[in-house]
Protein backbone atom coordinates (compact mmCIF):
# COMPACT_ATOMS: atom_id res chain seq x y z
CA UNK A 1 0.00 0.00 0.00
CA UNK A 2 1.55 3.21 -0.88
CA UNK A 3 1.22 6.42 1.80
CA UNK A 4 -0.16 9.37 0.79
CA UNK A 5 0.46 12.08 3.10
CA UNK A 6 -0.38 14.81 1.00
CA UNK A 7 -1.99 15.32 -2.65
CA UNK A 8 -2.74 17.83 -5.20
CA UNK A 9 -5.86 18.32 -6.63
CA UNK A 10 -7.36 19.89 -10.17
CA UNK A 11 -10.98 20.10 -10.43
CA UNK A 12 -11.61 20.62 -6.59
CA UNK A 13 -14.71 23.40 -7.28
CA UNK A 14 -16.94 20.23 -8.17
CA UNK A 15 -19.30 18.04 -6.47
CA UNK A 16 -16.50 15.28 -7.18
CA UNK A 17 -13.76 17.86 -5.95
CA UNK A 18 -15.18 19.23 -2.67
CA UNK A 19 -15.94 15.79 -1.54
CA UNK A 20 -12.38 14.16 -2.38
CA UNK A 21 -10.93 17.44 -0.92
CA UNK A 22 -13.36 16.49 2.07
CA UNK A 23 -12.35 12.94 2.44
CA UNK A 24 -8.94 13.71 2.03
CA UNK A 25 -8.61 16.14 5.14
CA UNK A 26 -10.70 13.89 7.20
CA UNK A 27 -7.95 11.74 7.24
CA UNK A 28 -5.62 14.31 8.09
CA UNK A 29 -3.90 14.55 4.24
CA UNK A 30 -2.47 17.73 3.23
CA UNK A 31 -4.50 18.78 0.27
CA UNK A 32 -2.87 20.88 -2.21
CA UNK A 33 -5.77 22.38 -4.76
CA UNK A 34 -4.90 24.27 -8.41
CA UNK A 35 -7.57 26.67 -9.25
CA UNK A 36 -8.16 29.60 -11.06
CA UNK A 37 -8.24 32.79 -9.78
CA UNK A 38 -11.59 34.01 -11.63
CA UNK A 39 -13.31 31.21 -11.06
CA UNK A 40 -16.72 31.62 -9.69
CA UNK A 41 -16.75 28.70 -7.83
CA UNK A 42 -13.72 28.91 -5.69
CA UNK A 43 -16.19 29.59 -2.27
CA UNK A 44 -17.15 26.28 -2.44
CA UNK A 45 -13.66 24.85 -1.99
CA UNK A 46 -13.70 23.54 1.95
CA UNK A 47 -11.77 25.45 4.46
CA UNK A 48 -9.43 23.14 6.16
CA UNK A 49 -6.20 23.90 7.97
CA UNK A 50 -5.00 21.12 5.68
CA UNK A 51 -5.58 23.10 2.44
CA UNK A 52 -3.53 25.25 1.10
CA UNK A 53 -4.89 27.06 -2.51
CA UNK A 54 -2.73 27.87 -5.56
CA UNK A 55 -4.10 29.77 -8.08
CA UNK A 56 -3.20 27.87 -11.68
CA UNK A 57 -5.13 26.97 -14.55
CA UNK A 58 -5.11 24.48 -16.82
CA UNK A 59 -3.09 26.78 -19.01
CA UNK A 60 -0.53 27.71 -16.23
CA UNK A 61 0.18 23.74 -15.30
CA UNK A 62 3.44 23.40 -18.07
CA UNK A 63 4.82 26.58 -16.13
CA UNK A 64 3.86 26.27 -11.97
CA UNK A 65 6.70 25.97 -9.77
CA UNK A 66 6.33 25.98 -6.15
CA UNK A 67 8.72 26.50 -3.35
CA UNK A 68 11.71 23.72 -3.58
CA UNK A 69 11.33 21.41 -1.43
CA UNK A 70 7.59 21.18 -1.17
CA UNK A 71 6.34 17.58 -2.38
CA UNK A 72 3.66 15.41 -2.70
CA UNK A 73 2.51 12.19 -2.89
CA UNK A 74 -0.12 11.79 -5.12
CA UNK A 75 -1.78 13.91 -8.22
CA UNK A 76 -5.68 14.18 -8.98
CA UNK A 77 -6.19 15.16 -12.28
CA UNK A 78 -10.06 16.21 -12.58
CA UNK A 79 -10.09 19.33 -14.48
CA UNK A 80 -11.38 19.28 -17.76
CA UNK A 81 -12.80 22.44 -20.07
CA UNK A 82 -15.66 21.61 -21.88
CA UNK A 83 -16.88 19.19 -19.56
CA UNK A 84 -21.17 20.16 -20.39
CA UNK A 85 -22.63 21.65 -23.51
CA UNK A 86 -21.53 22.56 -26.77
CA UNK A 87 -18.16 22.14 -25.87
CA UNK A 88 -18.26 18.31 -25.31
CA UNK A 89 -17.95 18.09 -29.40
CA UNK A 90 -15.95 20.86 -29.99
CA UNK A 91 -12.68 19.24 -31.34
CA UNK A 92 -10.29 21.82 -30.59
CA UNK A 93 -11.22 22.70 -27.43
CA UNK A 94 -11.19 18.85 -26.62
CA UNK A 95 -8.08 18.15 -27.88
CA UNK A 96 -6.49 21.23 -25.60
CA UNK A 97 -7.76 18.92 -22.60
CA UNK A 98 -5.26 16.27 -23.70
CA UNK A 99 -1.96 18.71 -23.59
CA UNK A 100 -3.21 19.77 -20.34
CA UNK A 101 -3.53 15.80 -18.87
CA UNK A 102 0.36 15.29 -19.80
CA UNK A 103 1.06 19.13 -18.52
CA UNK A 104 -0.31 17.62 -15.27
CA UNK A 105 2.06 14.66 -15.30
CA UNK A 106 4.68 16.58 -15.81
CA UNK A 107 3.73 18.55 -13.11
CA UNK A 108 2.75 15.40 -10.83
CA UNK A 109 6.77 15.02 -11.64
CA UNK A 110 8.19 18.39 -10.59
CA UNK A 111 6.19 18.20 -7.56
CA UNK A 112 7.79 14.99 -6.41
CA UNK A 113 4.23 13.02 -6.93
CA UNK A 114 4.70 9.04 -6.98
CA UNK A 115 1.35 8.51 -8.28
CA UNK A 116 -0.94 10.25 -10.56
CA UNK A 117 -4.87 9.68 -10.84
CA UNK A 118 -6.65 10.89 -13.78
CA UNK A 119 -10.82 11.39 -14.41
CA UNK A 120 -12.12 9.62 -17.58
CA UNK A 121 -15.52 8.96 -18.60
CA UNK A 122 -18.01 6.99 -19.03
CA UNK A 123 -17.97 8.46 -22.57
CA UNK A 124 -14.46 6.70 -23.70
CA UNK A 125 -17.09 3.85 -24.26
CA UNK A 126 -19.44 4.82 -26.66
CA UNK A 127 -23.04 2.63 -26.16
CA UNK A 128 -22.89 -0.73 -24.45
CA UNK A 129 -25.70 -3.09 -23.84
CA UNK A 130 -23.66 -4.53 -20.55
CA UNK A 131 -21.76 -3.47 -17.30
CA UNK A 132 -19.03 -1.34 -18.69
CA UNK A 133 -15.16 -2.97 -17.83
CA UNK A 134 -12.16 -1.49 -18.17
CA UNK A 135 -11.40 -4.21 -21.16
CA UNK A 136 -14.36 -3.91 -22.83
CA UNK A 137 -13.42 -1.85 -26.73
CA UNK A 138 -13.83 2.14 -25.97
CA UNK A 139 -15.71 3.30 -29.56
CA UNK A 140 -16.36 7.20 -28.18
CA UNK A 141 -19.07 8.83 -30.17
CA UNK A 142 -18.28 12.67 -28.68
CA UNK A 143 -14.93 15.01 -28.90
CA UNK A 144 -15.65 14.64 -25.27
CA UNK A 145 -15.09 11.03 -24.79
CA UNK A 146 -12.08 10.75 -28.01
CA UNK A 147 -10.11 12.86 -26.02
CA UNK A 148 -10.85 11.72 -22.32
CA UNK A 149 -9.64 8.15 -24.04
CA UNK A 150 -6.69 9.78 -25.59
CA UNK A 151 -5.56 11.15 -22.41
CA UNK A 152 -5.97 7.86 -20.48
CA UNK A 153 -3.36 6.23 -22.78
CA UNK A 154 -1.46 9.44 -23.27
CA UNK A 155 -1.13 10.38 -20.01
CA UNK A 156 0.02 6.68 -18.69
CA UNK A 157 2.76 6.35 -21.48
CA UNK A 158 4.22 9.85 -19.84
CA UNK A 159 3.85 8.77 -16.44
CA UNK A 160 5.88 5.71 -16.92
CA UNK A 161 8.44 7.55 -18.67
CA UNK A 162 9.30 10.04 -16.02
CA UNK A 163 8.94 6.66 -13.45
CA UNK A 164 5.12 7.67 -12.02
CA UNK A 165 2.39 5.16 -11.50
CA UNK A 166 -0.38 5.59 -13.26
CA UNK A 167 -4.38 5.10 -12.83
CA UNK A 168 -6.63 5.79 -14.76
CA UNK A 169 -10.55 6.21 -14.21
CA UNK A 170 -13.83 6.20 -15.70
CA UNK A 171 -16.43 7.82 -13.98
CA UNK A 172 -20.14 7.03 -14.72
CA UNK A 173 -23.12 9.20 -13.52
CA UNK A 174 -21.82 11.31 -9.72
CA UNK A 175 -24.05 13.54 -8.02
CA UNK A 176 -24.12 15.19 -4.66
CA UNK A 177 -23.50 18.63 -3.35
CA UNK A 178 -21.72 21.12 -5.99
CA UNK A 179 -22.54 19.22 -8.96
CA UNK A 180 -23.53 21.62 -12.17
CA UNK A 181 -26.75 23.28 -11.60
CA UNK A 182 -27.35 21.72 -15.25
CA UNK A 183 -26.63 18.37 -14.19
CA UNK A 184 -29.68 16.14 -14.63
CA UNK A 185 -30.26 15.32 -10.69
CA UNK A 186 -29.41 18.73 -9.80
CA UNK A 187 -31.97 20.02 -12.36
CA UNK A 188 -34.56 18.05 -11.05
CA UNK A 189 -33.67 18.39 -7.57
CA UNK A 190 -34.56 22.54 -7.44
CA UNK A 191 -37.59 22.25 -9.59
CA UNK A 192 -38.74 19.88 -6.81
CA UNK A 193 -38.05 22.36 -4.42
CA UNK A 194 -39.32 24.93 -5.95
CA UNK A 195 -42.85 23.12 -6.93
CA UNK A 196 -42.22 23.87 -10.42
CA UNK A 197 -43.10 20.90 -12.72
CA UNK A 198 -40.89 18.29 -14.41
CA UNK A 199 -41.11 17.32 -17.89
CA UNK A 200 -39.37 14.46 -19.34
CA UNK A 201 -38.54 11.55 -21.56
CA UNK A 202 -40.42 8.13 -20.90
CA UNK A 203 -37.44 7.82 -18.67
CA UNK A 204 -36.93 4.13 -20.08
CA UNK A 205 -33.11 4.53 -19.86
CA UNK A 206 -31.17 2.35 -17.21
CA UNK A 207 -28.81 4.58 -15.36
CA UNK A 208 -26.36 4.21 -12.66
CA UNK A 209 -25.64 6.72 -10.14
CA UNK A 210 -22.91 7.10 -7.92
CA UNK A 211 -22.87 10.02 -4.75
CA UNK A 212 -20.04 11.86 -4.72
CA UNK A 213 -19.18 10.75 -0.84
CA UNK A 214 -18.58 7.31 -2.33
CA UNK A 215 -16.51 8.26 -5.35
CA UNK A 216 -14.16 10.24 -2.90
CA UNK A 217 -13.68 7.37 -0.78
CA UNK A 218 -12.71 5.25 -3.87
CA UNK A 219 -10.21 7.77 -5.17
CA UNK A 220 -8.38 7.88 -1.93
CA UNK A 221 -8.50 4.12 -1.86
CA UNK A 222 -7.21 3.92 -5.37
CA UNK A 223 -4.55 6.06 -4.48
CA UNK A 224 -3.16 3.86 -1.68
CA UNK A 225 -3.73 0.57 -3.00
CA UNK A 226 -4.41 0.73 -6.77
CA UNK A 227 -2.52 -1.12 -9.36
CA UNK A 228 -0.33 0.81 -11.38
CA UNK A 229 -1.36 0.61 -15.07
CA UNK A 230 -5.07 -0.25 -14.37
CA UNK A 231 -8.35 1.61 -15.18
CA UNK A 232 -11.13 1.37 -12.71
CA UNK A 233 -14.58 1.74 -13.78
CA UNK A 234 -16.48 3.98 -11.24
CA UNK A 235 -19.86 3.61 -10.22
CA UNK A 236 -22.84 2.36 -7.89
CA UNK A 237 -22.47 -0.96 -10.31
CA UNK A 238 -26.63 -1.07 -10.16
CA UNK A 239 -28.77 0.52 -13.00
CA UNK A 240 -32.56 0.94 -13.23
CA UNK A 241 -34.69 2.96 -15.18
CA UNK A 242 -34.20 6.74 -14.96
CA UNK A 243 -38.36 7.37 -14.75
CA UNK A 244 -37.49 5.39 -10.74
CA UNK A 245 -34.94 8.02 -9.73
CA UNK A 246 -37.67 10.96 -10.79
CA UNK A 247 -40.50 9.31 -8.92
CA UNK A 248 -38.54 8.68 -6.01
CA UNK A 249 -37.05 12.03 -5.97
CA UNK A 250 -40.74 13.90 -6.44
CA UNK A 251 -41.92 11.55 -3.35
CA UNK A 252 -38.71 12.79 -1.30
CA UNK A 253 -39.82 16.16 -1.99
CA UNK A 254 -43.48 16.80 -2.81
CA UNK A 255 -45.22 13.96 -3.39
CA UNK A 256 -48.21 15.89 -4.73
CA UNK A 257 -45.96 17.23 -7.63
CA UNK A 258 -46.96 16.15 -10.80
CA UNK A 259 -44.80 14.67 -13.19
CA UNK A 260 -44.69 15.16 -17.28
CA UNK A 261 -42.97 11.98 -17.77
CA UNK A 262 -43.01 10.97 -21.52
CA UNK A 263 -43.77 14.61 -22.45
CA UNK A 264 -40.19 14.90 -24.14
CA UNK A 265 -38.45 12.90 -27.42
CA UNK A 266 -35.17 10.92 -26.15
CA UNK A 267 -32.24 12.72 -27.63
CA UNK A 268 -30.88 11.43 -30.86
CA UNK A 269 -28.52 8.45 -30.11
CA UNK A 270 -29.58 8.22 -26.52
CA UNK A 271 -27.61 6.15 -24.40
CA UNK A 272 -30.02 3.36 -22.79
CA UNK A 273 -28.39 1.79 -20.97
CA UNK A 274 -25.49 2.47 -18.62
CA UNK A 275 -23.83 0.86 -15.54
CA UNK A 276 -20.62 0.13 -14.06
CA UNK A 277 -19.02 -3.03 -13.19
CA UNK A 278 -16.91 -2.42 -10.14
CA UNK A 279 -15.78 -5.68 -9.20
CA UNK A 280 -12.26 -4.93 -10.30
CA UNK A 281 -11.81 -2.12 -7.96
CA UNK A 282 -13.27 -3.45 -5.70
CA UNK A 283 -10.88 -6.75 -5.76
CA UNK A 284 -8.72 -3.97 -5.85
CA UNK A 285 -8.93 -1.30 -3.04
CA UNK A 286 -11.74 -3.55 -1.44
CA UNK A 287 -14.48 -0.26 -2.41
CA UNK A 288 -18.06 -0.47 -2.43
CA UNK A 289 -20.45 2.29 -2.45
CA UNK A 290 -22.26 2.27 1.09
CA UNK A 291 -24.83 5.03 -0.18
CA UNK A 292 -27.70 4.60 -1.24
CA UNK A 293 -29.61 6.80 -4.23
CA UNK A 294 -32.25 8.07 -1.47
CA UNK A 295 -30.22 8.85 1.16
CA UNK A 296 -27.36 10.29 -0.67
CA UNK A 297 -30.20 12.50 -2.45
CA UNK A 298 -31.58 13.47 0.64
CA UNK A 299 -28.25 15.14 1.70
CA UNK A 300 -28.36 16.85 -1.52
CA UNK A 301 -31.44 18.20 -0.53
CA UNK A 302 -30.25 19.74 2.62
CA UNK A 303 -27.40 20.94 0.97
CA UNK A 304 -29.50 22.91 -1.68
CA UNK A 305 -31.85 23.92 1.07
CA UNK A 306 -29.33 25.66 2.87
CA UNK A 307 -27.74 27.47 -0.31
Amino acid sequence: MDVVKKAVITGATGAIGTALIKELTSRGIETLVLTRKDSERNFVIPESPLVTICFCSLQQLHTLKLEAGDTYDVFFHLAWQGAAGTGRNDMYLQTENIKFALDAVGLAKRLGCHTFIGAGSQAEYGRHEHPLKADMPAFPELGYGYAKLCAGQMTRDYAHQLGIRHIWTRILSVYGPNDGKDSFISSVLRKCISGERIQSTRGEQYWDYLYSEDIAVAFRLIAEKGIDGKIYVLGSGHAKPLKEYLYEIRDLINPQLELGIGELEYAENQVMFLCADISEVTKDTGWKPTTSFREGVSKYIQSLIKE
